[in-house]
């Protein structure tokens, strides 16, 4: 065989060897990504029937309700234009609270009530641990904040004026 065609058969191997992996690697990718969509969205079917997806908005006001088995909760989520029913079963977060923030993961079964696997509290964007507000404290940073139940810190940076 001659030179040339032993560097055209290398050089093909590897195109396929990169073209397989890279195949392999948006496959896992395409599987593990997870949309997010508002309320409104989902309530125009703009969401996917069949697949995981992520719900955020509002815990609409009055709509928390414990079922007797102590796990499962029921609540709306809302963008002040639609609401979803949501149900979840297990441990809802520290600032899980009805008004505030919210993104649920899970999927819309077929009587329209989203079944959360997962459920996260949003907090704003001050939001600092105590550990590192008091890191930054240490450090000289003129910082302003509130420890609320001694797990979470609100914090509001005052601008460096050098």
């Amino acid at each position: 065989m001659k030179a040339r065609y032993k560097r055209f058969m290398w050089i093909a191997i590897g195109l396929l060897v990169i073209a397989v992996a890279v195949t392999l690697v948006l496959r896992a990718f395409n599987s593990n990504l997870v949309f997010f969509f508002t309320p409104s969205e989902v309530a125009q079917h703009k969401a996917p029937q069949d697949r995981v997806f992520r719900l955020g908005g509002l815990v609409t006001a009055g709509s928390l309700q414990r079922q007797p088995d102590g796990l499962t909760v029921k609540f709306a989520v809302t963008d002040t234009v639609q609401t979803i029913p949501v149900s979840y079963t297990g441990i809802l977060p520290d600032l899980f609270k009805e008004g505030k923030g919210v993104v649920a993961q899970g999927k819309v079964g077929a009587d329209g009530v989203f079944r959360a696997s997962e459920v996260l509290a949003k907090h704003d964007e001050n939001y600092m641990p105590p550990e590192a507000a008091e890191a930054l404290k240490k450090a000289g940073h003129p910082i302003e904040g509130k420890v609320f139940a001694g797990q979470k810190a609100v914090v509001t940076q005052t601008p460096d004026k050098r």
